[in-house]
């Protein structure tokens, strides 16, 4: 008989191993979880972890290297290419297809940020209010990059005004990576989350877009996956974005 035959169950009142939580998040194998416990780079609820040490699912702050770890055992994640025309919301008054009509109907997730009607590709849905909140609030900057078809060809004055910021109605944007991918067509980088900003940003130096992807949040990308086709994040990807947004983060007090 295993070892976990013996255990109390994940929903008990002591919990469920760490180390076994940990395994579930993408850290390896349960011995080699129990190496970052023993290492000091684990902490619970504020305080270092230590080896045999059960959590609560949902209720316990679980910390690697000071970035949260997600501790129920029932979240998903889903990475969506979002077609044209679909919206970006849980429901529409209007009728009008939205993203969570093409991912799977239970769990109930939600999208993290937003992707207006006519601009395509990589969105996030999940479950996880923790990690949407973080990658979605404007200080944590997570950068998501774009392919922009605009109508005539930027300038080099136009593109160095996009490197430097631009001046919308609410505020200058902060500074843009820029590169040219071919006739009028560009690979824009933000970290910021502002209603509409590509498109904003680009009418600002005289470019209408025609065309917007985006083609990248954080580190995950996926030019296989089709429009309107979806997959499960697997554990590592997950991983990479909270990091990204807890990196993004300002310091405390700052």
């Amino acid at each position: 008989m295993s070892n976990d035959a013996l255990e109390p169950t994940a929903h008990g009142p002591e919990g469920e191993r760490l180390q076994k939580v940990l395994a579930r998040a993408g850290f390896g194998s349960r011995r080699a979880c129990d190496d970052l416990i023993a290492s000091g780079r684990v902490r619970v609820d504020g305080a270092l972890a230590v080896l045999g040490q059960r959590v609560r699912d949902g209720t316990q702050r679980v910390e690697v290297d000071g970035v949260p770890v997600p501790t129920a055992p029932d979240l998903v994640y889903y990475l969506l290419n979002k077609p044209h025309g679909v919206i970006t919301s849980a429901s529409d008054p209007e009728g009008r297809p939205t993203v969570v009509e093409l991912v799977p109907k239970t769990p109930r997730v939600f999208p993290v940020g937003r992707l207006d009607m006519a601009t395509e590709g990589l969105l996030v849905l999940t479950n996880d209010g923790d990690l949407a909140f973080a990658l979605a609030h404007p200080s944590h900057g997570v950068d998501k990059e774009y392919l922009v078809e605009l109508e005539g060809e930027p300038s080099p004055g136009a593109l160095r005004s996009l490197r430097q910021g631009v001046e919308l109605d609410d505020g200058v944007t902060a500074a843009a990576r820029v590169g040219v991918v071919g006739p009028g067509v560009i690979r824009l980088v933000i970290h910021e989350g502002r209603n509409r900003q590509v498109r904003r940003m680009c009418e600002a130096v005289g470019h209408r877009v025609r065309r917007l992807v985006r083609t990248r949040i954080g580190s995950i990308s996926d030019p296989s996956l089709g429009p309107g086709s979806w997959r499960t994040l697997s554990p590592a990807e997950v991983r990479s974005l909270a990091v990204a947004a807890h990196r993004a983060q300002p310091p405390e007090g700052g």
